[in-house]
Order: structure tokens, then sequence, then C-alpha cells
């Protein structure tokens, strides 16, 4: 006689579904042997065999049942969850999802065990410890209660397509969770940004986006938090100048404004002060310095930024110096400090290749090339982003930017400069 069993969709969804190929084998078995293990029912409702059962159906083949009685249906998740963890090689994000119906269950014994009492406060559910209950849980499916964690995140944020993939083993629980970190953190960026532009706008900006004074001031003007990448090549502090032209009037042989020691580690540290507060959350910063001052540009920049991996720039020949006693140096160092976590768009290797300007060309004594900037833009440089430079030099920065269609901001102190920057970025 056929037994017609209920099937309750919420305990069914209790069950982790079986691969195809497991699924394929539990029927080959079930066609050569029968259904040997009985279904286990609670009131007539499959509580354990759920896939015998269709299979019993598809062929019209005969089984037996087992009734067991639960006081309530949590009771019955309670033995479902159990079982299957006793019972399934399932993986850690299986056991996880299924700890995660027991959450709910242990809420509501906890609730129950007040009893009437009225000598003890009421204690809600929801004012559970969850920290003590992510455990108890992690103990049960035995995995880890970080586990129990992200998993409950990727049940409440993740689509069905991704779910899927773990389900099949395709990502595993922490690139699921760090992809959903990394799509909060793009939103939360957007929604900053939409409101920083307004912000933005009404500061006293010149169109052209460079502006001409003391950079100190100008970021002071700027609100908190509305920087995303800094690129800039400040005063190195070693009374820079070239002797690589015969002629006098070259470029090259123009000496930069505080550059000297004391003045320009001041004004770094001034600097890095006030961006400590004018970059956003997540901000890349990319400072050039060379390598007879990188150790005190390193100790003042990494008081207020996380250092990472310093760039080398090789210019591709090598420049003056002791031609008798000394090896030639063709390299420049980039600074390369963040603050938070600003995902990068690729992974580069840390050495940068982009032969360096020919001085009949430049307009301003340090200036770097154009392409220079552009790799350092495609690392870090997401739509809606806001680029400073407070020691904007030539202009590179904001013609790079320009050209990216990039909210951006360039600062030059000397006059001067400031105008043939100017007409290398417009002209």
């Amino acid at each position: 006689m056929k037994q017609n069993l209920i099937i309750n969709p919420e305990l069914k969804a209790l069950i982790p579904p079986l691969l195809p190929d497991e699924l394929a084998q539990l029927k080959a078995n079930i066609l050569k042997d029968g259904i040997r293990e009985p279904i286990v029912t609670w009131n007539e409702t499959i509580v354990d065999g759920h896939n015998r059962y269709a299979i019993a159906e598809e062929f019209e083949l005969p089984f037996q049942t087992k009734a067991i009685q639960f006081e309530s249906l949590n009771a019955c998740k309670e033995w479902m969850i159990l079982n299957q963890f006793g019972r399934r090689n399932i993986s850690n994000y299986q056991r996880s999802v299924l700890a995660l119906e027991l959450e709910q269950v242990f809420r509501d014994k906890a609730k129950a065990n007040q009893g009437t009492r009225t000598d003890i406060p009421v204690i809600s559910p929801e004012s559970i410890n969850p920290i003590e209950t992510r455990r108890e849980l992690g103990k049960i499916a035995g995995v880890g209660d970080q586990t129990i964690s992200r998993v409950k995140v990727i049940q409440a944020k993740a689509t069905p397509e991704i779910k899927s993939q773990l389900e099949t083993g395709e990502v595993s629980i922490n690139q699921a969770y760090q992809q959903i970190k990394k799509e909060e953190k793009i939103q939360q960026r957007q929604e900053r940004r939409a409101e920083i532009n307004e912000r933005i706008e009404e500061l006293p900006i010149e169109a052209s986006n460079i502006r001409n004074g003391d950079s100190l001031q100008i970021l002071s003007e700027l609100p908190d938090g509305c920087i995303d990448i800094v690129i800039t090549d400040p005063p190195y502090g070693i009374s820079y100048h070239s002797n690589r032209s015969i002629y006098d009037d070259s470029i090259t042989k123009r000496g930069l404004a505080n550059d000297g020691r004391n003045e320009a580690l001041k004004l770094l540290d001034d600097m890095c002060k006030l961006l400590q507060s004018k970059t956003a959350a997540d901000a890349h910063l990319y400072i050039f310095t060379n390598w007879k001052m990188f150790t005190e540009f390193e100790h003042i920049i990494g008081k207020y930024f996380d250092i990472k991996t310093p760039i080398v720039w090789d210019k591709g020949n090598k420049g003056s110096g002791d031609l008798d006693n000394d090896w030639g140096n063709q390299t420049e160092i980039i600074i390369y400090a963040v603050k938070g976590k600003k995902y990068v768009n690729i992974r580069r290797g840390n050495i940068i290749s982009v032969p360096r300007l020919h001085n009949s060309v430049m307009v301003h004594p340090t200036q770097k090339p154009d392409q220079l900037i552009k790799q350092l833009m495609e690392v870090s440089y997401k739509t809606g982003d806001f680029v400073v430079d407070p020691f904007m030099g030539s202009g590179a920065t904001i013609k790079v930017c320009n050209q990216m269609d990039a909210k951006c901001l360039g600062i030059e102190l000397d006059e001067e400069m400031y105008k043939i920057a100017n007409h290398y970025i417009y002209g």
C-alpha cells in the first residue's frame, strides 16, 4: 500500500541538497538494493529521508517508516540538524548554515527558561550574548565561531549565485565574505563621495582645478575626509639643482622653494598631519623622494599613514654625480602609503620603467613624466575619486587627471611656476 507522507518545506529546507553525483549514486544504490533505511516521520511529516522518499515516489518503490515524537517544531528542527551533523560529510558552509538554524531555537529556549518568575528582569532573545551563541553554535557544527559569524553575514547579504557556488565548493567562505565586505566598502565610498562632492562644489576652487598659494592653507579649506588619492613630489630637502644641461637658462638649473633640509622636512610633516584628517577613510598616497632622504621621509610619513611597498621608478639612464667612484643612479623612490584599505584596481610589480624627460622638454626642474603618473592612477583611481597634488610643480598630475576626467586639485606656491604649469596643463 502506497504511503503518502507530508513534506514540510520549512523542514525540508534544513536538509543540505545532494550534489548531482551524490544523488545519482543514491538512486543507483536504491534501485539495486531497495530502500533499506526507514523514512523517519513526525505526525506523518518527513523529518529524515526526503531524498529516499522522492526516489520511492519516482520509481514506485516500497519503503518503511519510523515515527518519532517531538514536543515542538523547534525540537524537531534541532533533532534534524544534529542528525545531519552525525550522518553526512557536509561542507563547513553547510554545517554553519545548519548551525545558524539552531540560533532561534536557542533563543526560544532561553526565553522559555525564564519561566514565569517575577524576581528577575525580562530578557529579550535579542539581548542574549551573540558571542557566546556563536561559540556554542560553532562547537556544535565543528567549525570556528568566526566561520559562524561570516556565514551569518553571507546568508543575509550574498546573492543566490554566490550561495550556490558555496554549496558546490566553487568559492570558499572567506572568498564570499571578503567579496561582500568589498562591495559594502564600494557602496559606502559611493555614498560618502556623493556627500563630499556637494561640499567640494562650494569651495573656492578655480575652474582649472589649480591654485597658486600655500598648500597647507588651501588644504585646510577642504572638507575632512574628501581626498581619495594624493600624488605629489614635495621638496626633498637637498637644495636641488642640476648640471645636466650646458645652457645656463635650462629649467633643470632652476632652484626649488622650501628645499632646505630642515624646512622641507617640517613642511612634509605639516602636510602629512593635515592630510591625515583630509584624506578619506580609505586612501592612497604616492610621495616622491630620493634615496638620500628616504629614511627621513619614511619616518615622517609613517607617523600618519601605513607605508606599504616602496615603488622604484627606473628612469632609464644614469644621473650625473661621482663619475669616477660611484654607481650611476637611474632610479627614484615613490613612497606608497595608505589609510584604511582602498582596494587596488590591478596589482603591479613595484618597479616602474618610464624614461625620464629630456631637459629640453621639461617645464619644471624635477618634472615627472605623464606616463609615470598615469600608471599610478591606473592602480588606484576609481570613478569619482578626488585627487590632490599639494606640490604640483609642472602640473603633470593634474594634466593626467584631466585626461582621465578625474576630479582633482593642484597647488603650487611659486607664482611663476604656477603660470608655467597652467600653460603646460591647458595650453
